[in-house]
This record gives C-alpha cells, structure tokens and sequence, in this order.
C-alpha cells in the first residue's frame, strides 16, 4: 500500500521523485483543462511543487494520461522533459500496468472474462457504443475483469486494460448489464451524491523511465462506507 506524502489543498500525492509526480485524483476534479474553464489538476500540481521546491519561475508539468472526470485513482505526471517521451513510449508500448476497481450493482454472468468489443465515439453526447462486431470508425477495446468481492449490494471487480478506449470500461461493463455504479450515461439507476461514478485506478506498476526503479503504486480509496466495505 502506497502512503499519501501530502494531503494539501485536498491534492493526495502518492509519489513523487526528480521525474515523476503521481496523486490520487478526487472525482470531480479534470487532468486537463477544457471549455468548462475549471481549474485543472495539472494546474494544482504545478502550485504543489512550485510550493515544495520552491519555485519561483515557470513550473514545467508534463501530462501523460488522462481519468474520466467522474472517476478517481492514480494519475501520473512528468516533471521534466526528458521523463515525458520516456512515460508516454510506456503508455503506447503497454508497459505500464493499470488496474482499476469498479463497483457494480449486477453480478457479471462469469466471475472472470476477456471483454473483446468494438468502441464508436459520439463526440456529440460524448459517449462510446461497445459493438460486438467491427462497423465503420470503430477501434478494438479489450479488457480482462474478475469479480474480487461481494458485498451486500454490489460485486467489486477488478480490471485490467489491454487497449485504452474513450470510456473503455464504462461502455464495456455496461454492455454486458454491469453498469458502474453511479454511472447515469451508461445506464446506473441513480447517481452517486457527489456524482462520482464508482470507478478507481487503483493500482500502477512500471519501470521508472530514468532511475530504472520498479515501481508498485497503490491509491486509497475514496471515502465512502460502500469502499470501505471493500477492503
């Protein structure tokens, strides 16, 4: 389990070294910004370490991934420049490993399955379509869950991503009638009071890009009695 360093100004930091800064991101809250005019994680991550290492100048901030603005877990970011090819080469070369935990209401019909579907985008309602044959415009999603827990009203599964598609997870569990809990674009029946939707990236393994260090990255799960239950 990975200790928070800081807890300041609600930003949780699990990680953080000369070339990569790692936190926990609160739902809600956007990696980047957009139309919206949010103020965005990356931009509370620069405060962090203009704050800590005292920085009076420009603080550089590379963004290599993105969460679902209602999702929570781990996000990575690149300190310098040299760091963020080498982290972005991982991402594409599939050599970082992200596991995800979900909530889900409906019991999966297998405890443990490859999902291999066909995701279209609509940008209009920002939304993926899981097709299970390939049609026009649309990209390979695939990815392997097993059901990890019951509780008294809902299954945690654990998910692991082969591809990484707009909405993978969500389109993918929907379509097979497990719908993320919370998650109204994708056919929950209610939202979440904080309208979260219960989708975590809890987990991260990689090989550091310059110090060649293995790194095993944990994130706390949110606050939340049904989580808690979880562990």
């Amino acid at each position: 389990m990975s200790k928070i360093l800081s807890n300041k100004d609600n930003l949780q930091v699990i990680y953080d070294d000369n070339h990569i800064i790692v936190v926990n991101k609160r739902a809600g809250d956007i990696v980047q910004g957009d139309k919206t005019g949010d103020k965005p994680l990356s931009d509370v991550v620069k405060g962090f370490i203009a704050d800590k290492y005292n920085k009076p100048g420009k603080v550089y901030l590379g963004t290599v991934h993105r969460l679902d603005r209602p999702t929570t877990g781990l996000v990575i970011f690149s300190k310098t420049s040299k760091a963020l090819p080498r982290l972005n080469k991982l991402f594409v070369s599939k050599e970082i490993s992200k596991t995800y935990w979900a909530l889900v209401k409906n019991k999966p019909e297998k405890e443990a399955d490859t999902l291999i579907h066909w995701l279209k985008k609509n940008p209009k309602n920002n939304k993926s379509t899981a097709y299970i044959k390939e049609i026009p415009e649309s990209k390979k999603a695939i990815l392997h869950y097993k059901t990890i827990k019951k509780l008294d009203n809902y299954y945690l599964l654990e998910v692991n991503l082969e591809t990484g598609r707009h909405h993978q997870i969500r389109a993918q569990l929907s379509s097979i009638g497990s719908p993320i809990k919370g998650d109204l674009k994708y056919g929950f029946g209610r939202s979440n009071k904080d309208a979260s939707i219960s989708l975590h990236a809890r987990n991260i393994k990689f090989i550091h890009p310059v110090s060649q260090d293995n790194l095993n990255i944990t994130a706390p799960l949110p606050k939340d009695p049904i989580w808690d239950a979880c562990l």
